[in-house]
Parts: C-alpha cells; structure tokens; sequence
C-alpha cells in the first residue's frame, strides 16, 4: 500500500515537473504613455492589466520597455500586484545617467514590494540593431543589473537583452549572448516587406526564431515583440489591416503560445501609424483572440 502511495506520489510528481516544463510565458507588450501622449497612472496600468486578463487565454504579463521613465515601476507594480500579473521589465541603456536612473528605479521597487513580481528583467532593447553600443560594453551592464538583483535577494530573476534576429546572429555580438541567461528576439515580418498570404509572414517569423536559436548556445529564445499592424502605410505586399491581425494572430501568436515564451505587439498604440494595437479606442478587441482546440 505505502509503494503505491508512493508510486503515485512519483507519478504526479512527473507529471507536474513535465507540465512545468511545457508551460511558457504569454503577454503582451505595454508602452509607459497612453495613446493621449500622457503618462500611464496607477489606475491606468490597473486597467490594462485587467484588460489583457479578461482575453480569452487570461494573459498574466506584461513586458514594459523602462522602469523609470513615466515612473513606469513606480505606478505598474502596486497594480501588477493587485491584479496578479507579473512583469518583464525594461531597463534603457542608451547613457550612464538614463541606465543609472532604471537600475535605481527597479531597487526601489524590489525594496518596497519585494520581487514576486518581477518575470525577468530585459537589460536594453535594440541596442545592438541600432548601434548605440558595442557587445562588450552591453554584457557588462548585463552584468551589472544581475549582480544588483542577486543583492537583493532576487538571484532567481533571469536577466536578458531584447534585440533583432538580424543583431543576434552577427558574430559581433556574442559576448551579450554569452552574458545573458535567455535571448529576447523582435521579429515583425511586415517591417521586411512580407505579406500575410499563403503563410508567408509565418514563415518569416519561424525563420527568425530559428536563425537566433541557431547562435544562442542552448540558451532560451523568447518570443519579445512580434506583431502586424491595422493601419498606417503597406510595405510591398505587407498591407496593414484588421484582417491581416486576425490572420497573423491565427497562425504566429497561436502557434507560439506552446512553443515559447512569448509577448505581442502590443495593446494599445491605436494613435500610433502604423498602429500595432489589439483592440479600439474603446479598448474593444479588434480580433478573436481564440486559438481553438
């Protein structure tokens, strides 16, 4: 009787440690302003986390791009609390005094809220892609940032960088490969000129993904920003539309939910040209968010 106990408890075990294993991150990605131009408040980051909750498949993070711009930690993290969401949080590193004034604003936050809410934190965005640093000096603020949570009581926090497919696969950058503990990849078919039709823009999105899990060293690739906009200028055979969203959302954001961690562009740029947002003005959904069986 007690081996059968026994046996049964391994088996759950199993189980459980195989369901963990296949479970992955999904969110979507918020900016620090409103679409008015005007800092997100509390109630405001309260009202998108509840609103990216209430989409079918319940999306419980979000990925902000800074911490203290906006006061963006300051003002999301009281409410990421109250509404159960977790966050992958941005820190700039274009200059001293900008990075110097993120790193201060996730201390403060860790400090008075502690670190239940942090998914991970993302140390630049696009950096390398735009030139506005080399690899070493990135890794070292890599770093930097990791040794400042594992002061804090937080070493469990995985620590990444965000950039382009194009940028990660350079041999350049390989020493922020080598620093960071997951590869955070943006990939937006329709900024290469690819059109929704006969899977193409799927097909674009898979071979960006591949080609940086190809250089990443084993190390995961996160799914960071990836999106088709509704509005604003074609590109090529890349025509903005809500019809199109609906399609790239069937065939990427779907497929990707079981496959990797995974965050979509975005919620609500609906002032934006193009405009990447998922739902109106209203912060009615422009598409059905389902993913079927």
């Amino acid at each position: 009787m007690k081996i059968s106990q026994l046996l049964a408890q391994a088996l759950v075990a199993a189980a459980f440690a195989v369901s963990g294993v296949e479970a992955f991150f999904k969110g979507f990605n918020i900016g620090a302003n409103l679409a008015s131009g005007a800092c997100r408040s509390e109630s405001d980051w309260e009202f998108a986390f509840n609103k990216i909750a209430s989409f079918p498949g319940s999306f419980q993070n979000a990925r902000l791009y800074a911490s203290s711009d906006c006061n963006t930690l300051a003002n999301a993290v009281p409410a990421a609390l109250r509404t159960g969401t977790t966050l992958l949080v941005g820190i700039w590193t274009e200059d001293e005094t900008h990075f110097e004034a993120e790193k201060q604003a996730l201390l403060d936050a860790i400090q008075q809220y502690g670190h239940d809410w942090v998914l991970a934190v993302s140390v630049g965005s696009e950096d390398l892609y735009r030139g506005d640093t080399d690899a070493t000096t990135l890794a070292g603020k890599i770093n930097d940032v990791r040794g400042m949570l594992w002061g804090l009581g937080a070493s469990s926090k995985s620590v990444g960088h965000v950039d382009t497919w194009t940028a990660w696969v350079d041999g350049a950058n390989t020493a922020v490969i080598e620093a960071v503990d997951w590869l955070g990849n943006d990939a937006y078919p329709y900024w290469q000129g690819i059109g929704i039709d006969d899977g193409a823009a799927s097909d674009a999105y898979w071979t960006a993904v591949n080609n940086v899990r190809a250089v990443a060293q084993g190390k995961d690739v996160w799914t960071t920003e990836t999106g088709q906009p509704v509005s604003g200028d074609s590109i090529g055979p890349a025509v903005p539309s809500v019809d199109s969203l609906q399609t790239y959302w069937w065939q990427v954001s779907c497929a990707s939910f079981n496959s990797l961690n995974y965050f979509f562009y975005d919620l609500d740029d609906f002032t934006a040209s193009p405009s990447f947002a998922v739902v109106d003005s209203n912060y009615n959904p422009l598409i059905d968010m389902t993913c079927g069986s």
